[in-house]
């Protein structure tokens, strides 16, 4: 007995059954690649999902319950999943631990320390702020053979002067009402001695974590968010319709400069910001090429923004051999626990790499590209690492251990285009979308509009992740109504510095 290709809606569009949940979060781990869906349990009680099982690397687990968060009907994620990977020496680990550190271009200036024991990282030493200690986590699970990280010891400095707690409820509010992840109509927010208490309902358990991380972003020392609820009712169009209201230029050029400063990659960059009629262009120079792309990504999640265009400059902070910086690449990938097992040939030239390989999917070739794009004094990457054309079946046999037979060409096309419309249905941000997808010869199209540039975006991975071999992306995003008092043509600001 085979499961079939599509996984029926459930009768009520309001409620999502359990089952139907866990079957949905199963079919999607058994296709995300970078996850072996065998090694993973599901289970789901009133829209609660438990994760249990194992993985085989820090970032296949955060990847893991990021799907269950993103999956319609899920109120919420509880994960014991496990990180059992090959030993390596505690040597050879400590090396890439800390070369990982010391190659970022943001964390290489940290001054922050690593110790390695039976795969467990110790970390020491003191960061500027909560999102600088993030970034050191982001780093150090990127590093295939950790398997967990201890951070009592990387402390955040405190300033001088603190947020006093009415600061904080204020800029927690300001970031919520500006982000365009989160709908933040129906929360609210209290502190009290610099805890930040939430309540309120939310549309999607994503949009729950992402404001408990806002609220760290302001200097919380803890977050209480257990008055705050997830309801699939909260995802509601009306809702979304305040939230997109038109904004002005000059409010929308103190967003993104905002965002920027939060970053830490960006935050100490001659970046400025110009707007019109929501139309923001980043100008300036960035001193590496993940900076310059996050940058742009900052600006897209603004309200406001519709279109960004990045004219942003690369200048390293010291001008890096291309020896130096094919070897910083070729280091990255080897350590990387998804593409590391791969074998990759890279070249540069003038700050320009590229990338040769063969990986097994589209997940794995972009990842490579994007590793490679994180190394100090690349300026540009030419990603020409191939990836195979034949795509196994979306839901395999359902017998453990069966074989899992491989079609000799691409899905049918009528096949291909259900399970991108499947993926689309259960997710809680695409589901009610005006999104049409066609496919021929393995190559979808996607027309219609959505509502915000990262939907826009998810909505094409999800294609990828369904078996097309190409997705040509025509969604618009929607832009609000022009506004009745138009800024003038011009706004030049400075960014933060």
């Amino acid at each position: 007995m085979t499961t079939p290709y599509l996984l029926a809606a459930p009768a009520s569009a309001e409620t999502m059954a359990d089952a139907d949940i866990t079957t949905a979060i199963e079919r999607l781990f058994t296709t995300q690649k970078g996850l072996n869906e065998h090694w993973l349990d599901v289970a789901t009680h009133e829209g609660l999902v438990t994760l249990t099982g194992f993985t085989d690397n820090l970032l296949a687990r955060q990847r893991a319950e990021e799907i269950a968060l993103a999956v319609r009907g899920v109120r919420g994620v509880t994960s014991t999943v496990t990180v059992q990977t090959p030993e390596l020496p505690d040597a050879d680990l400590q090396r890439d631990v800390c070369g990982a550190l010391a190659d970022d271009p943001a964390t290489g200036d940290y001054q922050v320390h690593c110790t390695v024991a039976g795969g467990v990282v110790t970390l020491t030493g003191m960061v500027q702020s909560w999102t600088e200690q993030q970034l050191v986590l982001r780093v150090v699970q990127g590093v295939r053979g950790v398997t967990t990280f201890v951070t009592e010891r990387l402390t955040i400095q405190k300033g001088k002067i603190l947020n006093s707690d009415e600061e904080i409820t204020t800029q927690i509010r300001e970031l919520l009402d500006w982000d365009i992840r989160v709908n933040s109509a129906l929360v609210e927010v209290r502190t009290h001695e610099h805890v930040v208490h939430l309540a309120g309902t939310v549309g999607t358990a994503t949009e729950k974590d992402h404001i408990i991380a806002i609220a760290y972003q302001t200097g919380a020392t803890r977050v209480d968010a257990r008055d705050l609820f997830v309801a699939y009712w909260a995802l509601g169009s009306e809702l979304r319709r305040e939230k997109f209201a038109p904004r002005a230029d000059a409010a929308i050029v103190n967003a993104v400069r905002g965002a920027l400063h939060r970053n830490p990659r960006v935050r100490g960059s001659e970046t400025l910001v110009q707007a019109h009629e929501g139309s923001v262009t980043l100008a300036g120079t960035v001193s590496n090429l993940r900076a310059r792309q996050e940058a742009e990504r900052d600006a897209r999640h603004v309200v406001g923004v519709h279109d960004v265009h990045n004219l942003l400059k690369i200048r390293p902070k010291r001008l890096v051999p291309d020896a130096d910086i094919r070897q910083t690449i070729l280091a990255a990938l080897a350590r990387d626990p998804y593409v590391g097992h791969f074998y990759f040939t890279v070249s540069v030239s003038h700050g320009q790499a590229t990338v040769h390989g063969q990986v097994g999917s589209a997940f794995e070739r972009e990842r490579a590209g994007d590793v490679a794009a994180g190394a100090s004094g690349v300026l540009a990457v030419a990603n020409h690492v191939q990836q195979p054309t034949v795509h196994p079946d979306e839901f395999p046999a359902s017998r453990p251990g069966a074989a899992q037979p491989r079609p000799t060409g691409p899905d049918p096309d009528h096949a291909l285009a259900g399970r991108i419309r499947q993926r689309h249905f259960w997710s809680a941000g695409l589901h009610d979308q005006d999104i049409e997808v066609q496919v021929s010869h393995g190559r979808a199209t996607l027309t219609g509009t959505v509502d915000t540039w990262p939907e826009r975006q998810q909505a094409a991975f999800d294609a990828y992740e369904a078996g097309a071999r190409d997705v040509n992306n025509h969604l618009r995003v929607l832009a609000p109504a022009a506004s009745t008092a138009p800024e003038p043509l011009e706004l030049l600001v400075d960014a933060h510095r």
